[in-house]
C-alpha cells in the first residue's frame, strides 16, 4: 500500500483544503474511543465468523449462515433497514473430506486440498502421475494421447524459495514517509479489450475439457507458496460450467518431490480422495446492508464496507473476517454512543469479492452508475466484471450523487496507519484533518497513490470518492492471504480495536461535514499514454 504525507507540497495542499472540512467533533470521538477500547466486541464478532462459522465461500452453507448471522447482529445493535440484496452468481460448493497419498515408490501422506468448484473423485482413485505442465491451449497437442488413466501434474515445478525477510512486520515511520510521490497514471484504453480477446481468457474451462476428453483420472497443481501452505482457489462457479475432472492442490514441497521422482524415471502412484458437495438451492449471492439514518442532508450517505466471503483452506480470518468485524464494530460503536449523524451511514458486507469484486460491482451497477455495452456482439454478453473496464461511457444513475464517500477495509488485521486518497488532491487535506485526532494511535498518512484489488475499485471507476485504508502489513501477504493457516490465531486484537475506533470516527466526521468530500471528474475514456507506440500484439 502507498501513502502520502508530504513535505512542503502537501502542507500547501492541507492549508488549501482545511477550510472545506467541518471541525471534528472531539466530544463524540471521546465516546467512540471509550466504547471501542473499553467495551469492544470486535474479537467476539471475529471469533464467531471464523471459529464458529469458518471459511465462507460464496453460496456455501457457511456463507448462508454468515449472511443470516450478520444481519441479526445489526438488528440486535439497533441498525435500520437491515437487508440482504441479491445478485446472480452461481453454484455453492463445500468440502466434505479429502486426502492425498503417494503409494509408490513408498507410502507417504501428502498435504492437499480440493480446488474450489471442481467435482468429487467418486471415492478413492489411483493412478500414476505424469508431469505435463500446461499453461495455454496451444500446448494441448503436445500431450494428446498421453494422459489416459493418469493423474496429471499441470504445474511446472520451480526451485522453491527461502524467506529473506521477516514474515511479520509493521510499517516504519521512514517507510511511510517514503511513500509520498504521486503515481502518474499510464492509461492504455485498448488494453482491457485486448484482454477480453485473449485466447487464454477461458483457459480453465478449456483445460478441464481437454483432460476429460483425454481420460485423465484427476489433475493436481502446485501451491504457489512454500512452507506447506495451501489455497484451493478456483473460479468455475457458474451454472452450466462445472468442471468434469477433479482437481487438487498439493503443497509445493510434496509436489516437487513427485516431480523429481517422475523426471528421475520412477513414476509415482497417487491415491486421491475428494468428496465435495454442490449447493444449488439458490444461485443468487447476497450483500448484507444496514443503515444508521441521517437527520439532515436528505438522501446523502457515507458508507463503509468489507467483504464477508473468503476461501475455505482455513477460516478466512485476516481475509476478511477482520475487515468485516471492524465494519460491524464501527456500526455497533456509533449506535452505542447514540450518534445522530446528519447524513446516513451505510454499512456493507460484500459477497463474491474473491471471484472478482462481484458484490460491490453489483451495488455500483444497480445504485450508482453503469457503463455502456460493448459494440462488438462477440463481447457484449461477457460477464459484467470481465468487460466493465472496457466499456465507455460511464452512465451515472439517479443515486450517483447521494453517496458522498466510501471507506473500504481489506488488508488483514493490522492497525490503520492512514488512507489512500486515490489521486484526489482536493479530498486529501480533508481526510488528513479527520484523521488528525488519531495521530497518537499511529494514524497520520494520507497517500495520493491509488490502491487496487478490493471493493472500492468499482466505486472509483465511476467517480465515487472511494478509499482503501493503509494498514500495517503484519504477515498478511507473506503467509496468510488465501492460505490454510488464515485462522483466528493470527488476528491482532489491539489492532482491530484501533481500526474500529478510527473507522467509526472517520465515518462520523464524513457524515457530519458541512460539505461532501470533493469528487474527481466523472471518468471518461482516456487517451493512450504514448500515441506513437507500436500496436500491441493480440
Amino acid at each position: 500500500m502507498f501513502r502520502l504525507v508530504a513535505t512542503v507540497s502537501s502542507a500547501v495542499i492541507l492549508l488549501a483544503g482545511a477550510a472545506q472540512a467541518q471541525p471534528v467533533d472531539r466530544v463524540a470521538l471521546n465516546g467512540i474511543i471509550d466504547q471501542g477500547f473499553n467495551h469492544s466486541q470486535v474479537m467476539p464478532t471475529a471469533a464467531y465468523l471464523t471459529d464458529r462459522i469458518g471459511g465462507r465461500l460464496t453460496n456455501s452453507p457457511q456463507m448462508r449462515q454468515a449472511e443470516q448471522w450478520t444481519q441479526q447482529q445489526f438488528r440486535d445493535w439497533g441498525l435500520s433497514n437491515v437487508r440482504a440484496e441479491g445478485f446472480a452468481f452461481g453454484r455453492g460448493w463445500s468440502i466434505v473430506r479429502s486426502s492425498a497419498r503417494m503409494t509408490a515408490p513408498r507410502p507417504i501422506d501428502l498435504r492437499a486440498i480440493p480446488i474450489a468448484w471442481t467435482p468429487s473423485t467418486n471415492g478413492v482413485v489411483s493412478g500414476e502421475v505424469i508431469l505435463a505442465p500446461i499453461t495455454s491451449a496451444g500446448q494441448f497437442d503436445q500431450w494428446r494421447g498421453k494422459l489416459a488413466g493418469k493423474i496429471v501434474m499441470v504445474t511446472a515445478p520451480n526451485a522453491g524459495s527461502e524467506p529473506t525477510e521477516p514474515f511479520f512486520r509493521r510499517w516504519t515511520d521512514e517507510e511511510l514517509r517514503g511513500r509520498q510521490s504521486y503515481s502518474l497514471p499510464t492509461p492504455d484504453p485498448a488494453a482491457a479489450e485486448r484482454q477480453l480477446r485473449s485466447p487464454n481468457a477461458d483457459f480453465a474451462s478449456r483445460l478441464d475439457a481437454f483432460l476429460a476428453e483425454e481420460g485423465a483420472v484427476a489433475w493436481v497443481r502446485m501451491s504457489n507458496r512454500d512452507g506447506g501452505l495451501l489455497h484451493g482457489t478456483g473460479y468455475l462457479y457458474q451454472v452450466g460450467q462445472t468442471p468434469r475432472v477433479a482437481g487438487m492442490e498439493l503443497a509445493a514441497e510434496d509436489y516437487r518431490r513427485l516431480a523429481r521422482l517422475s523426471v528421475g524415471g520412477t513414476a509415482p502412484v497417487l491415491e486421491l480422495l475428494s468428496e465435495v458437495r454442490f449447493h444449488d438451492e439458490d444461485v443468487n449471492a447476497y450483500n448484507v446492508l444496514a443503515d444508521i439514518p441521517g437527520t439532515d442532508r436528505s438522501g446523502e450517505y457515507v458508507m463503509a464496507g468489507a467483504h464477508l466471503d473468503s476461501w475455505v483452506a482455513s477460516d478466512g480470518a485476516v481475509d476478511n473476517a477482520a475487515g468485516s468485524a471492524v465494519v460491524m464494530e464501527a456500526a455497533r460503536i456509533l449506535k452505542a454512543i447514540g450518534a445522530r449523524p446528519k447524513r446516513s451511514i451505510r454499512f456493507a458486507l460484500w459477497n463474491a469479492e474473491e471471484q472478482g469484486l462481484l458484490g460491490s460491482l453489483d451495488y455500483v451497477d444497480r445504485h450508482l452508475a453503469t457503463r455502456a455495452p460493448l459494440e462488438d456482439p462477440a463481447l457484449a454478453n461477457l460477464p459484467n466484471n470481465r468487460s466493465w473496464r472496457a466499456r465507455w461511457p460511464v452512465q451515472p444513475r439517479e443515486g450517483h450523487a447521494d453517496l458522498v464517500a466510501y471507506f473500504n477495509i481489506d488488508n488483514g488485521s493490522g492497525k490503520i496507519r492512514g488512507i489512500n486518497a486515490e489521486g484526489n488532491v482536493a479530498a486529501a487535506p480533508i481526510l488528513q484533518a479527520w484523521l488528525e485526532p488519531f495521530a497518537s494511535m499511529g494514524v497520520g498518512t494520507v497517500s495520493l497513490r491509488p490502491s487496487g484489488g478490493t471493493d472500492h475499485v468499482y466505486m472509483q471507476s465511476v467517480g465515487i470518492p472511494g478509499f482503501q485504508f493503509i494498514q500495517d502489513p503484519l504477515d498478511y501477504s507473506s503467509r496468510l492471504h488465501h492460505t490454510s493457516i488464515d485462522s483466528y490465531d493470527h488476528l491482532r486484537a489491539d489492532d482491530l480495536r484501533q481500526a474500529a475506533v478510527v473507522l467509526a470516527g472517520l465515518l462520523l466526521s464524513a457524515a457530519n461535514s458541512d460539505e461532501p468530500l470533493p469528487r474527481m471528474p466523472l471518468p471518461t475514456r482516456p487517451n493512450v499514454t504514448d500515441p506513437f507506440a507500436p500496436p500491441a500484439a493480440n
